[in-house]
């Protein structure tokens, strides 16, 4: 949608609402709602205001120590929402309503340097100035639950009815249970310019994964986010909710996996095609920075939950063609010759991992590094260093990386090691159900 079809839109009444989103450290929209008559007569020129602790505090939503751009003592003042038109896009699922993604800027229309789209900008950038344009596709995973959302609440997140009560991977007879919320997050992300692919069945108890066409890098980023938002409200809306936990429970984890590939900006041609050296540097780069770069894959206590053998999940840092076992896998031929990265799982933060991916293959190409041999066989069982267990571990990986501080600057480094700070002091404080029933008689 453009400006001008809005402002018609608006003239007619036919929308009255518009949905300013910004993507926060979690991989959340956050934002406003904005009379749409406001939106086109000064926000679209100008844009909006919103507290910058918006990217400082937790999941949820307490204000922390340890952030340098947004404390009490800086007075939690603001910072500029500016609308990128080009995401501009209605809401079908919502009456009336139109959304578009802001970039996080100060009132001098500097780069708040921490947002992720801004850090997913600057790596695109870097792909700019050699002459390429990233393209990428994110195939998240969920799973869907016929409770509401604040039954679950209340429940404690126990004893939840899932969607669908046996492995329904790539069954057609379990998928069609739950077709008419499937079929309605479809048809909406459609309706919302979303090129959708497919859905299909997945292994865990209610487990879902609806897929869309690759396109670039920043616009996936920004349809991910979008779709996951949108998922959870038109779940909602059915009386059911959807998670992207990592790992909900002991069976499998839900992932997402993500394709990536380079075109040439001059005239679109892929890259990787032509340039076998290039592609095996760049993908010797996502092996070489996999370990260090992991916070920006699996940002959560629950992330590493989800490394287990024989799970589908990777854990052990090595490629191979076509081969699921492993953490990098190179799939297609041709103009279609990509690799996935299948770490990251369904709670990623999307502009992180695609600015990871990008800082890995830049610097396995300007360190001209070798590709090892592909790993054919079980990578499970191989002898393969391994990815990190926990956040501690990614956490101080990441702290040690000269390439994510030359990548992303020591600014971004520290507001991210200060995320995850936040969240292993928030856990070791917390007394679980395992402990209370490994303990509570026992011991």
């Amino acid at each position: 949608m453009t400006l001008d079809e809005l402002k018609d839109l608006t003239h007619k009444g036919a929308v009255d609402t518009v949905v300013l989103a910004l993507c926060d450290m979690q991989g959340r929209l956050m934002g406003k709602r904005l009379t749409a008559r406001h939106f086109v007569d000064e926000v679209a020129a100008h844009g909006a205001e919103g507290c910058n602790y918006l990217l400082a505090v937790d999941v949820e939503m307490n204000t922390v120590k340890g952030y340098d751009m947004a404390s009490w003592s800086r007075g939690y003042g603001d910072f500029v929402l500016k609308p990128d038109l080009d995401t501009l896009r209605p809401l079908p699922w919502l009456p009336g309503s139109v959304m578009l993604i802001a970039d996080v800027v100060w009132e001098d229309g500097s780069d708040v340097v921490a947002s992720p789209r801004q850090i997913l900008r600057r790596q695109l950038a870097r792909l700019g100035e050699r002459g390429w344009d990233a393209v990428a596709g994110t195939e998240l995973e969920f799973i869907v639950f016929r409770d509401t959302y604040e039954q679950a609440w209340h429940k404690a997140y126990r004893d939840l009815e899932p969607a669908n009560l046996y492995n329904v991977d790539y069954s057609l007879l379990g998928t069609a249970r739950v077709e008419p919320l499937l079929r309605a997050i479809r048809n909406h992300m459609q309706a919302a310019g979303m090129q959708v692919e497919d859905s299909k069945g997945e292994c865990n108890l209610g487990q879902h994964e609806i897929n869309f066409r690759y396109g670039p890098a920043l616009w996936k980023a920004d349809e991910h986010a979008i779709y996951k938002n949108a998922a959870k409200e038109i779940a909602s809306q059915q009386g059911c909710a959807i998670t992207y936990m990592a790992k909900f429970d002991e069976r499998e984890g839900s992932s997402c996996h993500i394709h990536f590939s380079l075109l040439s900006a001059e005239d679109g041609t892929p890259v990787f095609p032509a340039d076998q050296a290039l592609f095996e540097r760049f993908v010797a780069g996502q092996l070489a920075c996999l370990r260090e770069l992991t916070l920006f894959f699996a940002p959560n206590i629950n992330s590493y939950k989800r490394f287990a053998q024989g799970s589908f999940a990777p854990t052990a840092v090595a490629w191979g063609k076509d081969n699921r076992t492993c953490s990098i896998r190179v799939v297609g031929h041709g103009g279609g010759l990509r690799f996935e990265n299948r770490l990251p799982g369904g709670d990623v933060n999307p502009y992180l991992a695609l600015a990871a991916m990008i800082a890995a293959g830049l610097h396995g190409i300007d360190s001209a590094l070798e590709l090892e041999p592909a790993l054919e066989g079980n990578a499970y069982v191989a002898d393969k260093p391994q990815v990190p267990k926990t956040l501690q571990a990614a956490r101080d990986l990441f702290a040690g990386s000269a390439v994510a501080r030359q990548a992303f600057g020591q600014e971004v480094v520290d507001h991210y090691l200060n995320m995850a700070d936040v969240e292993l002091e928030a856990f070791h404080a917390a007394v679980t159900d395992w402990e209370r029933f490994r303990g509570f008689e026992r011991l």
